[in-house]
């Protein structure tokens, strides 16, 4: 044997033992995907309790949009494993089960995913009941592409259909865009501890899920993005997971009731309103109260959530604003009294007595009522 042929038949084996480590790395890369995603769905179905926060009850209905997300993942790897396995046995012979496939898996794909992840964030706003079915007619074109594109192939009718999807998913991401700006609004307007409620994590992950689309089109064969899209993918996993199970069911004032009758005779005016919330707010520090709600503020008052809302847009300011500052306030009070008895007081046990669960709430409250922070402010009195 010639010199020649020894090199390349030892070239041609080297690149062989490299392509198998390779196609091994990959395997093992996509078993965990697999599993992962398995196995976030069963947990969520399955176990009643939370092992991330155990005093936070998460909305059910996220939950399980959470779960069905999780699930279609998992079944995504099994019938990608399948469809792989058997092209392999069908390539030489028939071409066109492998076209026809592809195309039917990836439909079954985007459909399912798009939709369970469109159920996953618009769950996450509880302001509303927000409905998918518009997302299932929008699919509706997409469906009929593939249709096409399984009896009659085409390169360039492939290229819209991936066009389509993904203008499809950017236009749901603007929408979710609004809808967590809206979304926030409403937290700002009923709530005053907004902890782990935080708005934007709703958007990072309609950011996170849009990137993974855009890779899975591009995607092919390349197997520095087959990488990254897998990676990413354990990165949404848990963090869709934390997020899933680290929000609160905020059911107190999901619906905000009418006005009675008796209410819309007698025509509540700003000054009564005042009157009832020194009386029963402010005198009774009942804006102590963690995770006080507006609902709950205007139980107290004996009035309509309606009628207290519309006061403090009347005033310019939201109830998220008006507590905050009452709890300031508090903190101020306890404070300057404690460094004039000359008492030792932590910041965040007299934040906590001063109405705050989170100290991390607390201080971005304290900033944007005093204008510099809790350190700054403490340090000032001291001196």
């Amino acid at each position: 044997m010639h010199t020649k042929d020894k090199e390349s038949i030892h070239s041609e084996d080297m690149l062989s033992e490299h392509l198998s480590a390779q196609l091994v790395l990959f395997l093992i890369l996509y078993g965990i995907t697999g599993a992962a995603a398995f196995i976030a769905a069963l947990y969520l179905l399955l176990r009643r309790g939370n092992a991330f926060a155990a005093d936070v009850t998460p909305p059910l209905p996220l939950r399980r949009w959470a779960a069905s997300f999780f699930a279609v993942s998992a079944l995504g790897h099994v019938w990608w494993g399948v469809f792989y396995l058997l092209s392999v046995q069908h390539l030489s012979s028939d071409d066109l089960f492998c076209s026809v496939g592809y195309v039917a898996i990836v439909m079954l794909d985007c459909v399912t995913l798009l939709t369970t992840i469109a159920g996953t964030l618009l769950a996450m706003l509880q302001d509303r009941k927000r409905p998918v079915w518009p997302v299932f007619a929008a699919m509706t074109p997409f469906v009929a592409m593939g249709g096409v594109l399984m009896v009659r192939p085409s390169h360039q009718l492939m290229l819209t259909v991936i066009a389509y999807i993904l203008l499809l998913y950017v236009a749901f991401a603007i929408y979710v865009a609004f809808a967590v700006k809206q979304y926030g609004r409403w937290l700002r307007d009923n709530f005053a501890d907004l902890q782990r409620k935080e708005v934007w994590l709703s958007q990072a992950l309609s950011l996170v899920f849009m990137l993974l689309f855009i890779l899975y089109a591009l995607v092919d064969s390349n197997i520095v993005l087959i990488y990254l899209l897998h990676f990413l993918e354990l990165v949404l996993y848990g963090f869709l997971l934390w997020r899933v199970e680290t929000l609160p069911q905020l059911d107190d004032c999901s619906l905000a009731p009418e006005p009675s009758p008796k209410q819309e005779n007698q025509g509540e005016v700003p000054f009564s309103i005042e009157q009832l919330l020194a009386e029963h707010c402010v005198a009774t520090q009942l804006y102590l109260q963690h995770d006080l709600t507006l609902m709950q503020l205007a139980k107290a008052l004996g009035t309509n959530r309606t009628y207290l809302s519309q006061y403090f847009v009347d005033k310019g300011i939201n109830y998220n604003t008006y507590i905050n500052d009452l709890r300031i306030s508090h903190f101020v009070s306890r404070y300057s009294e404690a460094q004039r008895n000359g008492r030792s007081v932590t910041a965040q046990k007299l934040a906590q007595e001063s109405g705050y669960r989170s100290y991390s709430t607390f201080s971005l409250a304290f900033k944007q009522r005093m204008g510099q922070s809790v350190t700054a402010w403490m340090r000032k009195v001291s001196q």
